[in-house]
């Protein structure tokens, strides 16, 4: 199988919960990303503010389908495709694409969670999926970087409860996982991405400094893992890869960066629902 990970780096992902692939977009691709992403109206319009718990929010715009724009490019080229299917030992299909705006001095965090903890509740048997974290902007400690637990896929699915307008895992769990497991910063440089398994705790500090923290993260679904109910993301379609050198391609003609059908999360995320009327 095809795709950028040694037999070690797939090792290290399910010992750890995640791998990083440092350098994984040229400085060229993702200036292309970071020019579409940051004068994108309509991503910025379609954006939904989410309340951390603390009294700061966090933007969020999510699309289901990956599309043929700048944004498809990324989450269909091989080079992440073939690699998530190396780590998942299968086809997979895309789950759905969002952009996490953590604005300068104003974002907000993210509360300890696992990606599945929230997608178990749209019919999903198994942990099969995988989220790639692609550093649109340079991801520190003090803008808001991911920090994850390493190892704490094993632990299975937490319990998870709405944190403010977040859904986040148990946090008596979380205390006692973060005592005996390491805790990692995930800093990226912009390109860097981080692949991580969809049990895996991960969460993110406020951005306290003067320097945006956008990320794209692209997830997608083992084929095998049908969701058996329909839910606010798609169940298995095709996903049709595409050559790496498309994203320069598309990135660089104007008229063929057509923009994605953007989610109304605030009316269609289900598991949210089920989450909040779990708390009632």
């Amino acid at each position: 199988m095809s795709g950028i990970f040694s037999g070690a780096d797939i090792q290290n992902y399910h010992r750890d919960g995640y791998v990083f692939a440092r350098g994984l977009f040229t400085a060229e691709e993702i200036g292309l990303l970071v020019e579409a992403a940051h004068h994108d109206k309509a991503l910025d319009e379609a954006a939904t503010s989410l309340d951390d718990g603390e009294g700061n929010r966090v933007r969020l715009s999510l699309w289901n389908y990956p599309g043929d724009g700048i944004y498809g490019m990324f989450a269909r080229c091989r080079r992440i495709v073939d690699s998530v299917e190396q780590l998942i030992g299968g086809e997979v299909y895309h789950y759905h694409s969002k952009m996490v705006l953590k604005d300068a001095r104003t974002g907000g965090a993210w509360a300890w969670h696992q990606d599945y903890g929230y997608w178990y509740q749209n019919g999903l048997l198994f942990p099969d999926l995988c989220s790639v974290m692609i550093a649109v902007d340079g991801a520190t400690q003090e803008n808001g970087c991911l920090q994850l637990l390493r190892g704490s896929q094993n632990m299975g699915r937490v319990n998870h409860i709405l944190s403010g307008e977040q859904a986040g895992a148990d946090m008596e769990r979380v205390e006692e996982a973060k005592k005996r497991l390491d805790l990692v910063h995930a800093e990226m440089e912009p390109g860097d991405a981080v692949f991580f398994h969809s049990n895996t705790l991960h969460a993110s500090g406020a951005n306290n400094s003067e320097n945006s923290r956008w990320a794209m993260i692209c997830c997608y679904n083992a084929a095998s893992n049908n969701p058996y109910k329909e839910s606010h993301h798609p169940g298995y379609t095709r996903l049709e890869k595409v050559d790496d050198g498309e994203i320069l391609r598309v990135g660089k003609d104007d008229a063929a960066r057509a923009s994605v059908e953007f989610a109304d999360i605030e009316n269609n995320d289900q598991s949210a629902k089920v989450l909040a009327e779990d708390e009632s």
